[in-house]
């Protein structure tokens, strides 16, 4: 069996990056396609709708001031997203040691899920100010909860023989967390990771939409107040890629964290 050549092993990256973005690539500029045609022959007042064209002509005439508006809502997406991730991980290893706490914390956490964010985020900025700190709650809010659960869920996905054979060799609670339990959850974390940076953004807008200076939540407030349907929707755009960005990272971060993944992926037709 003779093995495939260098020129081929190094196509095979390539040919495996364009099976996987290229159906997704298609069908997003499909869509930008049909919503350009709809918006220049259906007769609807730009105002209304505006074409794709116009949104990124708009953005980009705009810049500046959506860079001003970016910086604020990036801020309190990563200042909410480190305290979620910090409250996540300190929640997880507690009623991972402790099941009874577990019992009497996790229905506290799913009612809290289940609190709507426009109705909670006027009354956070009541109570905490039109600073940073209320944003960071409300982030940290709509967060926290995916990975937790992603983290207690990979907890107890180590096979009973790995902690019997830790247990054997003398291994405590504390090592055989370290060991088993806490390695078996990375997988899990990440998924919940990624899930969780997705509401972190949506989380910091809709707690600027309650008050704030500046950030994409005034931002669109202000355009929407002013019929500038292009500027609402290149603010969003700006959002969409904001998100994009920071989910990439977490990829990123996984690829780093887990190299023994890629061998998996690298292996896969």
């Amino acid at each position: 069996m003779t093995e495939p050549s260098s020129g081929t092993r190094a196509r095979a990256p390539l040919r495996h990056a364009v099976r996987q973005y290229l159906p997704a690539t298609i069908a997003f500029v499909a869509l930008l396609g049909l919503w350009e045609a709809y918006a220049r022959l259906s007769g609807i007042a730009p105002m209304t709708l505006p074409p794709p064209s116009q949104v990124l002509l708009s953005g980009w005439r705009n810049r500046e001031g959506l860079w001003d508006n970016i910086l604020p809502t990036l801020r309190a997406t990563l200042f909410g997203f480190a305290f979620s991730l910090v409250t996540a991980f300190v929640l997880s290893v507690l009623v991972d040691f402790f099941q009874p706490l577990r019992r009497a914390l996790f229905p506290l956490f799913i009612v809290s899920q289940t609190l709507p964010l426009v109705a909670i985020a006027p009354l956070v900025v009541l109570w905490f100010g039109f600073g940073l700190l209320p944003k960071i709650l409300l982030v940290a809010l709509v967060t926290f909860f995916p990975m937790l659960v992603a983290l207690t869920e990979g907890y107890r996905s180590v096979p009973e023989e790995i902690e019997a054979l830790l247990a054997s060799m003398g291994a405590g609670k504390a090592k055989l967390f370290l060991l088993a339990r806490l390695p078996s959850a990375l997988p899990y974390f990440f998924a919940g990771l990624r899930i969780s940076i997705t509401y972190a953004v949506v989380g910091a807008i809709f707690a600027e939409y309650a008050g704030a200076a500046k950030g994409l939540g005034i931002y669109i407030l202000n355009a929407k107040n002013n019929f500038r349907a292009d500027l609402v929707l290149a603010a969003v755009v700006a959002s969409a890629v904001l998100t994009l960005v920071l989910f990439g990272a977490t990829l990123v971060i996984q690829r780093l964290a887990m190299p023994w993944a890629r061998t998996g992926e690298g292996n896969r037709p």
